[in-house]
């Protein structure tokens, strides 16, 4: 029995690269500001992506593992991060009748569904659950270059491709057919700060805070790393020297 699970599981691990390969997958790698050990987040394109987000995703893809609160991180300051809550209806209860009811958001409260439910979800997207985006950077290989090269991926089908009804064709997709409409055409979002919002900036942008909110420590795991390779590579300067010290008279 234990033969035949570890064949199944090898057979999976096997086939995944060779479904991809099979659907000509097209990745644009980028230089993205929080790569590397010493990398951090853009602020600015955080708060440009979370209104992308707002206006372009949230009517289908949740965020659930992000309070209002964590906004702090992207630089916003109490009294708009009460402010961005309290435009959002978040169910509460039971009452003193025992009934829910819904009431405007408050800080610590966290990013409602779109949808009351999983069947819900599909029902409105035929048959399709539009993933939660909590986690969608991390949930992909090479997820930050996957999710930019997805949402920027959408072309006409070459010559002899055939894309069913309610399908797309998309360069960056495994096989090449998503469910998603195209999200993004340029010209999406009106930022307030004047940015470019063509299709491959406001993409970099929804990227920059889908990473955050995937990770939104990093930042502080990179420096307390660097911290302690600083403080181990100190403690092994230190320690071959008293080992020199130590076997001097031996050597």
């Amino acid at each position: 029995m234990l033969k035949r699970i570890f064949a199944a599981m090898l057979a999976c691990t096997l086939a995944g690269p060779a479904m991809a390969a099979s659907g000509n997958v097209e990745l644009q790698r980028r230089d993205w500001s929080f790569s590397g050990p010493f990398g951090t987040f853009d602020k600015a394109a955080m708060q440009r992506g979370f209104q992308a987000y707002r206006e372009v995703c949230a009517g289908c893809h949740s965020l659930e593992l992000i309070a209002f609160r964590n906004f702090a991180d992207l630089g916003y300051n109490e009294a708009e991060i009460k402010a961005i809550a309290a435009q959002y209806d978040v169910q509460d209860g039971p009452n003193d009748d025992g009934e829910m009811f819904m009431r405007p958001g408050i800080a610590a409260d966290r990013i409602p569904s779109p949808y009351l439910n999983e069947n819900a979800a599909r029902a409105g997207n035929n048959g399709a659950l539009p993933p939660d985006l909590s986690l969608i950077t991390k949930a992909r290989a090479n997820g930050p270059d996957y999710l930019f090269s997805l949402l920027a991926g959408y072309k006409e089908a070459p010559e002899g491709v055939t894309v069913p009804e309610g399908m797309h064709y998309n360069a960056a997709y495994p096989g090449n057919l998503i469910a998603m409409p195209q999200p993004l055409y340029g010209e999406d979002v009106t930022y307030s700060d004047g940015a470019n919002n063509s299709v491959e900036a406001i993409s970099s942008d929804l990227v920059q805070f889908l990473m955050w909110a995937a990770e939104p420590k990093m930042e502080v795991r990179k420096r307390i790393g660097v911290a302690a390779v600083f403080f181990l590579s100190i403690f092994l300067i230190f320690s071959y020297l008293a080992k020199r010290r130590i076997w001097a008279d031996v050597h």
